[in-house]
């Protein structure tokens, strides 16, 4: 499974960095970076828990 971000939608609010920053990461400029696309076992409640909280709903997990 990989991490997917709607770049239109997505306004850069740290949300998900907030809740796994191994993950997300927020820059100094505003913009966001995936750091570790592919969800892994140890990584996939965190991740599904970022999906669930994006205010915007511009993070999504494809198979």
């Amino acid at each position: 499974m990989r991490i997917e971000v709607d770049w239109d939608l997505c306004e850069s609010n740290g949300v998900c960095m907030g809740i796994i920053p191994e993950v997300f990461h927020l820059g100094d400029d505003d913009m966001l970076t995936v750091l570790q696309p592919e969800v892994t076992p140890e990584n996939e409640a965190l991740v599904r828990e970022a999906v669930r909280q994006c205010p915007r709903q511009a993070i999504s997990i494809k198979e």
